[in-house]
């Protein structure tokens, strides 16, 4: 399996409230996140979220799919959410929110191992693919973000 990690910083002006809940509620993904094709829900998890499992498809600019489920293990209101996945990729995935001034910053950190054969045979030569892919579909996640919030992206930073 191939190893893969992300980090994605999204700088928003929209109160962090309406960010958060844009992120934690992501059964509406696909209404604003092209990329999204479809989010289940698999298991409820507490009155919180903890434990609930959604099983999401994601497409990018390359010609395939992710299928893939997370788990939600820990939830900080208007802090952080983080969760395990399990499926094409398996890793862990977290999501935390800060304020500067106006500005509510989102932070994607992503640590995934690929499962499907075919992406870990190409990985040699398609890592950097792969990468531009997630990328792109971060880009325009933060783009639709606020267009839905009809807010100002400030600013993306991929690491």
């Amino acid at each position: 399996m191939e190893e893969y990690r992300f980090v994605t910083v999204w700088y928003i002006e929209a109160p962090l409230e309406a960010v958060c809940e844009a992120i934690c509620h992501s059964l509406n993904w696909p209404q604003w996140w092209r990329n999204v094709e479809s989010v289940e829900e698999l298991a409820p998890g507490d009155a919180q979220g903890v434990g609930s499992v959604r099983r999401y498809i994601w497409r990018g600019r390359l010609p395939y799919r992710l299928t893939f489920d997370i788990c939600v293990i820990h939830i900080e209101p208007l802090a952080a959410i983080e969760g395990i996945a399990s499926g094409d990729v398996e890793g862990k995935g977290r999501w935390s929110f800060t304020t500067e001034g106006v500005m509510t910053v989102v932070r994607y950190e992503w640590q995934v191992r690929t499962t499907p054969v075919w992406m870990n045979l190409l990985a040699l030569f398609a890592r950097p693919f792969f990468r531009w892919n997630h990328d792109a579909v971060m880009q325009q996640g933060g783009e639709a973000l606020a267009r839905m919030l009809n807010a100002r992206l400030v600013e993306i930073a991929h690491y």
